[in-house]
């Protein structure tokens, strides 16, 4: 079988949409420091781009989770593989996803946080495909919306391939 990654959305698409949303998150959090919660491994690549574009102070902390089941379907049991480092107690905490497909590892997450008593709690999204939500969860921050179609680049990836794409691509398998 081969693979060919077909472009969705360009690098300068891409760039140019993260730049905006880190105005916004600029904005919003106007005299106060955010606190940025990656969500690991797919997250990085967005994170630290976004955190360069936010112009108030910003700290950073890691988070990993896995979702039990086969390789097609979550069995919807959510493990923390790696915590926080730091409380969040106080916090402003903006959690920064790659993609949001499903909802319920982040849904599980976002209860998860919310009982450690963060001063405020949103969710920011590089990409969205808000047609495969079975749990419903507020994105705050929506880079793309996406149709439901296998996706690469960006930090996301295929069978840890193709992270490292300075773009968003369709994977095609032929």
């Amino acid at each position: 079988m081969s693979e060919t990654v077909r472009v969705l959305l360009s690098e300068e698409e891409v760039d140019r949409r993260i730049r905006e949303m880190g105005e916004k998150i600029s904005r919003d959090y106007d005299g106060r420091q955010v606190h940025l919660i990656c969500v690991l491994k797919g997250g990085v690549f967005f994170t630290c781009e976004l955190a360069k574009r936010i112009s108030v102070p910003v700290s950073l902390d890691f988070m990993s989770v896995s979702s039990y089941g086969n390789d097609t379907k979550s069995s919807g049991v959510v493990k923390i593989v790696k915590d926080l480092d730091e409380s969040i107690e106080n916090k402003d905490v903006l959690v920064v996803e790659d993609i949001i497909d499903s909802g319920r590892t982040l849904s599980y997450l976002l209860e998860n946080l919310r009982r450690r008593n963060p001063a405020s709690l949103k969710l920011c999204t590089l990409l969205d495909k808000p047609e495969r939500r079975v749990t419903e969860v507020e994105v705050d921050y929506t880079g793309f919306e996406i149709p439901d179609e296998f996706v690469v680049g960006y930090g996301l990836d295929y069978s840890q391939k193709y992270r490292n794409l300075p773009y968003i691509g369709v994977i095609e398998l032929s």
